[in-house]
């Protein structure tokens, strides 16, 4: 049996290597033909000439869209070396490491939901599927680096229980853009859980601190370097939701981003500082109540999907945590098969390959304002997706206890 089933093995690798590399290049062919701007890495680049030159990083606008600076300064070290290179080598070297930032994004949340050998036709199938996710898809088409946070998260969180280093790549990837600080916050709330419940506190609260250490570290670097940007930014910029763009754009993807086209006004303020504070809080009690019950991935993903909904801007390229929810759901019906399981999997990448938020009226003239009601809720499919993801959590978790 094994004799016959190797060269079948050996078969299925270069079959699902063809296939990734099929779906790569026509990937690669259908972004140069919608003549795709890489907005955001020209931003980067820029952000990196103005501190090369000493300039003042928060004064920054660029590109015919006039962005600014968003970004804490350490994120603007990092992009220093982007101007070393020309410009038409940059964008393809952006592509080609993003590529190949989605398999290995890919491998670890193979890892993260129990693979933990993880075949390599499986991710290369699975890469030549996610790769047309509008998350994916708009990540590499604005040249963003949502797809290296990513992978630095769970570099971490797919390590074993104690390894010297998890913690680290949370804590750079919270000094880059700072939502990924909330795995940090996960991992100190599922110590004190620990604690209370078995004294077992250490390893996740170790995890936390390396966390907390490494975004200092990354943070007074930048500090050193850059004492006038740093200033700027942690005293002021950092409160200045406004900057990063308007809250009702089609693409925030967040829980403000929906309640501004509800309620259709630029600022939903109040109400979303209220939704945000309860949807933070149980957000983060599901995480860590799948932690305590050992489903490691589950509580990954509904940090992550809470992270998602309450940061004032989520655009939807930041939603490339579909790929690991949607490979978690696959993972669930190749174990306890079942139609709703495998309908769940395909429910979720469907959401996230429908493209459907571009359907509804947007661009210039504020179009969002004046959504109706079908609009309105073909724009929030990614927070819908997210918000029943969570549910999903707390009824498994309800569904253990009375079994």
């Amino acid at each position: 049996m094994t004799v016959l089933a190797l060269p079948a093995a050996r078969r299925r690798v270069p079959l699902a290597a063809g296939a990734c590399l099929l779906s790569f290049t026509a990937f690669w062919l259908a972004q140069r033909a919608a003549d795709v701007s890489m907005i955001d890495l020209m931003v980067y680049r820029a952000e990196g000439e103005t501190v090369r030159a000493g300039g003042d990083l928060y004064a920054l606008r660029t590109t015919e869209a006039h962005l600014p600076t968003t970004y804490p300064p350490f994120a603007a070290l990092l992009f220093t070396p982007l101007t070393l290179l020309d410009t038409a080598v940059m964008r393809t070297l952006a592509t080609l490491g993003n590529l190949a930032l989605l398999i290995a994004f890919v491998y670890l949340s193979l890892r993260l939901v129990g693979e933990r050998h993880a075949r390599v036709e499986s991710v290369l199938w699975a890469s030549a599927l996610a790769v047309w996710c509008e998350p994916v898809w708009t990540t590499l088409r604005y040249g963003q680096v949502n797809l290296l946070l990513a992978v630095l998260v769970l570099w971490d969180l797919s390590r074993r229980t104690g390894h010297r280093w998890a913690g680290v790549g949370i804590g750079i990837a919270a000094a880059v853009k700072l939502t990924p600080a909330l795995f940090a916050v996960l991992l100190l709330l599922t110590g004190a859980a620990e604690a209370a419940r078995r004294g077992t506190w250490r390893p996740a609260v170790r995890h936390a601190c390396v966390a907390a250490v490494s975004f200092a570290g990354a943070t007074l670097l930048a500090a050193a370097v850059l004492p006038y940007d740093s200033w700027r930014f942690w005293t002021r910029m950092v409160f200045e939701a406004g900057r990063v763009g308007l809250a009702e754009d089609t693409a925030n993807q967040s829980l403000r981003g929906v309640l501004a086209r509800l309620l259709h006004t630029g600022e939903p303020g109040a109400a979303w500082a209220l939704a945000a504070a309860v949807t933070g809080s149980w957000g983060l009690a599901v995480a860590v109540a799948a932690a305590l019950r050992g489903d490691r991935a589950r509580s990954v993903l509904c940090c992550a999907a809470t992270a998602l909904l309450v940061s004032p801007v989520s655009w939807s390229h930041h939603w490339v945590w579909c790929v690991p929810m949607a490979l978690l759901l696959w993972a669930e019906a190749e174990r306890w098969g079942g139609r709703a399981r495998w309908a769940a999997a395909g429910g979720v990448y469907l959401v996230f390959c429908s493209y459907a938020l571009w359907w509804v009226p947007h661009g210039a003239g504020r179009l969002e304002l004046d959504q109706n009601y079908g609009q309105m809720t073909l724009s929030a499919l990614y927070v819908v997706t997210a918000f029943t993801f969570l549910w999903v959590a707390v009824t498994r978790w309800r569904t253990s206890r009375t079994a």
